[in-house]
């Protein structure tokens, strides 16, 4: 008990330090009144998606910062949008897919991935899925009930000392949110699960693209994040064990569909449903990534995997 409280201190002191000042520039850009001119711009992308522009400030947040940056911003927001489930889990869905680019991206690269493809297929990704997850709920009328939100604001306009203690009250229940999902890793890792879950798609990636060297570093990063996974292809790819198919095929698939458990059971708690975030996502990846490798093999072998 004592390494996770350790382990939970130093990821919610890496969550303090990105969420507050992101907070405080949430603030201050409503307080200007740039939330609504930000959400303007940002609204064709989001309603493309079904979602309001307002919701497109927690993404943009998202991608540029890490999940964590876009729980805040959603924490101050969220509260005064009337959304659905379904919005939620196409929103969760957008973060798990496209998030913290500028330091997975780098990730990507020094792992020999070539950086605009990975970046276009992640944001692009997030965008076709979403839309094919929202235009599902819609036409199947799934999740269309009214979500409950984990967070909540203070009605009126609050004073800033009511707002302050609001935004502290979230932060505490994202922290205790990181400490029950830590909690949850170390529990389903003794158990054996995550071991099952390599196991289980260790067998499916070599028809996607990756030989015996990558499918398993990709099942490891697909479940651990892309930080873990990419440390590993990087130390491969030093030894000379993985092709540039390889390195590529693993990268994309770890760009779309990464942090399976952790990140994952983040989103649930925003009150995403696993369908969407999840198993859609894993569907989704697999997908794409399988169309993606016949589609780069009929390019002229000079350009399939360019940088």
């Amino acid at each position: 008990m004592p390494v996770l409280g350790k382990e939970t201190w130093l990821t919610s002191w890496e969550l303090i330090r990105i969420t507050v000042p992101v907070i405080i520039v949430t603030k201050i850009l409503e307080e200007m009144g740039l939330i609504t001119t930000l959400s303007m711009m940002l609204e064709p992308v989001m309603n493309l998606i079904g979602l309001p522009g307002e919701l497109g400030l927690v993404w943009a947040t998202s991608i540029f910062t890490t999940l964590y940056g876009g729980m805040a911003v959603f924490a101050a927001l969220a509260p005064g949008l009337d959304l659905t489930v379904a919005q939620i889990t196409v929103l969760c869905s957008a973060m798990l897919i496209a998030h913290s680019l500028p330091i997975e991206l780098s990730i990507s690269k020094r792992a020999g991935a070539p950086l605009v493809p990975i970046a276009l297929l992640r944001v692009f990704g997030a965008i076709i899925y979403c839309f094919t997850l929202d235009s599902l709920c819609k036409s199947l009328n799934i999740w269309q009930q009214k979500a409950e939100l984990l967070f909540s604001a203070v009605a009126g306009n609050p004073t800033l000392v009511q707002w302050g203690v609001q935004q502290c009250r979230n932060i505490l229940l994202i922290i205790a949110v990181i400490f029950a999902i830590l909690l949850i890793m170390r529990l389903l890792r003794s158990a054996g699960v995550l071991g099952f879950i390599e196991r289980l798609l260790a067998p499916v990636l070599p028809h996607f693209g990756m030989g015996s060297e990558a499918a398993p570093i990709t099942v490891v990063g697909m479940i651990m994040g892309i930080g873990y996974g990419g440390a590993l292809i990087i130390r491969e790819t030093a030894n000379g064990k993985m092709a540039k198919n390889e390195i590529f095929n693993s990268m994309a698939m770890m760009g779309l569909c990464h942090g399976l458990v952790e990140d994952t059971l983040l989103m649930v708690a925003l009150g995403g449903k696993l369908g969407g975030i999840l198993w859609g996502r894993i569907l989704f990846s697999l997908i794409v990534i399988f169309i993606l490798v016949r589609l780069i093999k009929a390019l002229p072998r000079k350009i399939s995997y360019s940088s």
